[in-house]
């Protein structure tokens, strides 16, 4: 086989194969399609890439793992956008072949559609996040069916959180035919299983959210009203560089959150917001904005007179979307949140020094945790103590 040498290179990639295509700077082939098989396909690219090479590839499952091995050995690797290779989706016949060819050209006519990609930090905290979310989609599903067997009896919830240690014995003993009381024990022994499954994996997203990558974004994030460890953890995974987002305009637009706009001659109108972005964001900031309109005067202030114009549902968009913007400038400029109560920043403090004992396993005391997140944020001398857990904590050590 040939070797390449300043190419752009473009890799259709599929779960068993590659298929290669090069051209020029002139857009010349210089390399016919070609299909090398996965476990080849390294050491062909070892063999046949240049340093001087630009390589596109697609946005698929295991395109990171063919980024990041490709990367010492070319000039450049992009990742394209798959949803917006138009030309490769309204091609009248679509090959790999031809999939390929099209990446090598755009990539030498400098129109491909690439993807940031996102380093490695980013990418083991988005996995993580997402598998907590398909933890308690799962939980969630089983408890649903336990509702469904009691629904078919009319048999009403027991009281207090029916699905707690202490009510398990109330289902194991309903007056119910064997199949479905059997049905109750596998769920029940699943839910045990899914919980103890919750809580390893949040203690590893606790565990991350204060190492050197995220630790000083999750400060800045957590003096927010609304915003909690996990919820924290899933927006910055999302975000991944707010480096990358030179205006708060494009956060939100990235998130989903902005305005459709449909503007012809002198007419211009917007409509629903377009949920063209990262869902985990939008659906993390919709439910910090709930939070925040209960428990911040200042947001809930921002909420009401909304909700009584446009209805709740469009307001806590629009709350969403004022919250996503102050999370730009808060991460951007690195300042505090100039609406924001430090007593509630405090408190929330506490609590993730106390998540899963966080505070003790980085070997300090919650209320240094504490006062070390406030001195960081720069409001440590706006507060002496503060209310939590029925308590009052105090944050001076003078005598």
């Amino acid at each position: 086989m040939m070797t390449i040498g300043a190419g752009h290179v473009g890799l259709d990639i599929h779960k068993h194969h590659v298929m290669i295509a090069a051209v020029d700077d002139q857009q010349e082939i210089m390399l016919a399609p070609q299909e090398v098989s996965i476990p080849h396909f390294t050491s062909w690219a070892q063999t046949h890439l240049y340093p001087t090479d630009q390589v596109a590839l697609e946005a698929t499952t295991n395109a990171w793992v063919l980024h990041d091995n490709l990367k010492p050995l070319v000039e450049s690797v992009a990742v394209a956008n798959t949803l917006q290779l138009k030309l490769i989706g309204a091609s009248a016949s679509k090959t790999d072949k031809q999939d390929a060819l099209i990446l090598a050209k755009l990539l030498a006519a400098n129109l491909l559609p690439d993807v940031w990609v996102p380093p490695p930090p980013v990418r083991e905290l988005r996995r993580l996040t997402q598998h907590r979310s398909q933890l308690l989609q799962q939980r969630s599903a089983l408890k649903n069916k336990l509702h469904a067997i009691l629904h078919q009896h009319n048999l009403q919830l027991p009281d207090g959180d029916p699905f707690s240690a202490t009510n398990q014995s109330w289902w194991t003993e309903l007056s119910i035919n064997p199949t479905e009381a059997l049905q109750i024990r596998h769920f029940w022994l699943s839910l045990e299983h899914f919980s103890q499954l919750l809580t390893e994996t949040e203690t590893h997203i606790a565990q991350l959210s204060v190492n050197d990558h995220w630790n000083d974004a999750m400060t800045l994030l957590m003096q927010l009203p609304g915003i909690g460890l996990y919820t924290g953890m899933t927006i910055l995974a999302a975000i991944g560089d707010i480096a990358r987002f030179p205006t708060a305009p494009q956060l939100v637009g990235y998130a989903g959150l902005g305005a459709r706009v449909r503007a012809s001659g002198e007419s211009y109108r917007t409509g629903k917001i377009s949920k063209r972005g990262r869902r985990e964001l939008r659906f993390a900031l919709i439910a910090s904005a709930w939070v925040a309109v209960r428990w911040s005067d200042y947001w809930r202030a921002q909420f009401h007179p909304l909700a009584q114009r446009i209805g709740k549902q469009k307001a806590i968009v629009a709350i969403a979307r004022k919250l996503l913007m102050t999370i730009w400038h808060i991460l951007t400029k690195r300042e505090p949140d100039r609406h924001g109560d430090p007593e509630a920043a405090a408190r929330a403090f506490m609590t993730w020094a106390s998540h899963h004992h966080l505070a003790r396993s980085q070997g300090v005391h919650r209320l240094d945790f504490v006062r070390e997140r406030l001195a960081h944020i720069g409001i440590l001398d706006q507060i002496t103590s503060f209310q939590a857990n029925g308590r009052a904590h105090f944050l001076k050590t003078d005598p």
